[in-house]
């Protein structure tokens, strides 16, 4: 059974459900144009809706016989110059709830679909609009909460992306033919693949694919909030340099140890990158059963943070005492990572900085105060340098888990046809491993797809996209 029907009209609100100023409803579809002449009265004397142009727009009302809903623009898109490449029209309406209703009432009763979740894009990458990865660039664009998790989406959906894997898949695809010619010509023993060329275009197939698996890393963060987790011992400021970093009161700030008993989240814009603070329970040793669970947790945050901040209180705690913590915290699990910084608090309480730190050049080291909210700029600027820093590595950065996993296959499937060269397998063994490879690639671009596939991807956009 096809995942959705292709040869009818269907309709659906396009902005945001509820009230507003104004609300677009969008319609596709072979039916298109006859359904919206029905109910669509113009104000243009000599308006003829089956001649009308192409990306013009109209003003008239919408009703049912003498009845009028409202007064409207409607814009019309002539196939294939549309979003979804069939005739399209948009509707823009007030924003009243009753309007959008009735207006959809009327198309439905005029013989129209109410559009499902994803469906005017899922026609769109039918009829090749875009691709599949340049399709579900388009819902991480709607998503998009950050500047850069936006230009993210924007590359992929302008293909960018897209044509590294074509120019990789289209480089496999020009041995696999070779070679399996010479299945054809296999009692002859001829060689039209030359195997010294096919080990070079594999070591330039797993150098490009390992920087795109290795990028997921970076791309997933800063589409889902770049994870900052606060630790440190109990009573040092954590909570209030969450606040000021916040500038909002988010946790609860007190002078007796142990408050903060679990992880507080939430998530804040600068530079145009989402960061995810998470304050967290103070590290130390507790009888108190409640307080032992969270710090638990801390180590489990610890763990999938892309930045450290190890906060110490500046008025206490020596260069020692700091170095001390840090080696405890590469014995408790893996090093800590590259982005580990320290951040001196409490500045405001002591007359002169403690000395030895400027010496301890493998982190930074940034002093502040959280309580009166000095130097929290100078922190923030350095969050922001450290993922641009890891940005710029990266020409092309992969965000979509979906891509990950099919860049691992492919990457894993190159291997084997490596192995399959060294061991000196005959071709047709070979080409089992290669089309695997093309396979997982084609997988991306949907170039090769299932119904169950498809069916996944859309299902995550709106109704009315």
């Amino acid at each position: 059974m096809a995942l959705f029907q292709l040869n009818d009209t269907i309709c659906a609100l396009s902005t945001a459900p509820g009230m507003g100023a104004i609300a677009v409803i969008r319609v596709s579809g072979p039916d298109c144009y006859e359904t919206i002449g029905r109910i669509f009265k113009p104000a243009e004397k000599t308006f003829n809706m089956a001649s009308v142009k192409s990306h013009t727009i109209h003003l008239g009302v919408i009703g049912h016989d003498s009845s009028i809903v409202d007064e409207v623009l409607i814009s019309c898109f002539r196939n294939p110059h549309s979003y979804t490449g069939e005739d399209v029209i948009e509707i823009s309406c007030h924003g009243s709830v009753y309007i959008q209703q009735k207006i959809i009432e009327l198309l439905i009763s005029n013989g129209l679909r109410l559009a499902k979740p994803g469906e005017f894009t899922f026609r769109a990458f039918m009829n090749k609009k875009f691709d599949l990865s340049q399709a579900e660039a388009v819902a991480d664009l709607i998503a998009s909460h950050s500047g850069t998790s936006h230009d993210l989406a924007i590359e992929q959906m302008r293909g960018g992306f897209s044509k590294k894997i074509r120019a990789l898949r289209s480089s496999l695809v020009e041995f696999t033919a070779l070679i399996e010619l010479e299945l054809d010509f296999s009692e002859e023993h001829m060689i039209f693949a030359d195997r010294a060329d096919l080990r070079t275009l594999l070591d330039h197939l797993e150098t490009e694919l390992s920087q795109l698996i290795n990028s997921f890393s970076l791309g997933n963060v800063i589409k889902h909030g770049i994870p900052v987790a606060i630790i440190g011992k109990p009573n040092v400021g954590k909570s209030t340099l969450l606040n000021a970093i916040l500038n909002e009161e988010k946790a609860i700030v007190s002078e007796i140890a142990g408050t903060t008993r679990d992880a507080i989240e939430d998530t804040i814009v600068i530079g145009g990158y989402s960061f995810r603070f998470i304050d967290t329970a103070g590290l130390r040793a507790s009888e108190d059963a409640i307080e032992t669970i969270g710090i638990g947790r801390t180590w489990e945050k610890i763990s999938e943070a892309s930045i450290i901040l190890y906060v110490f209180d500046a008025t206490e705690q020596s260069f020692e005492d700091v170095r001390e913590a840090i080696s405890e915290l590469k014995t408790t699990g893996d090093d800590p990572p590259l982005n580990l910084v320290l951040v001196g608090n409490k500045i405001d309480k002591v007359k002169k900085l403690p000395k030895g730190f400027k010496e301890f050049v493998e982190y930074e080291t940034i002093f502040v105060s959280g309580k009166r909210k000095e130097n929290i700029h100078l922190l923030a600027e350095h969050l922001v340098d450290i993922v641009g820093k890891a940005k710029t590595t990266d020409k092309t950065i992969v965000s979509n888990a979906r891509h990950y996993e099919a860049l691992q296959h492919a990457y894993n499937s190159i291997v084997s046809i490596r192995g399959g060269l060294n061991e000196n397998i005959s071709p047709d063994l070979l080409t089992v491993d290669i089309h695997k490879a093309l396979y997982h690639l084609g997988e991306i671009t949907g170039e090769i797809t299932s119904d169950e596939i498809l069916g996944a991807i859309f299902s995550r956009f709106c109704v009315g996209k």
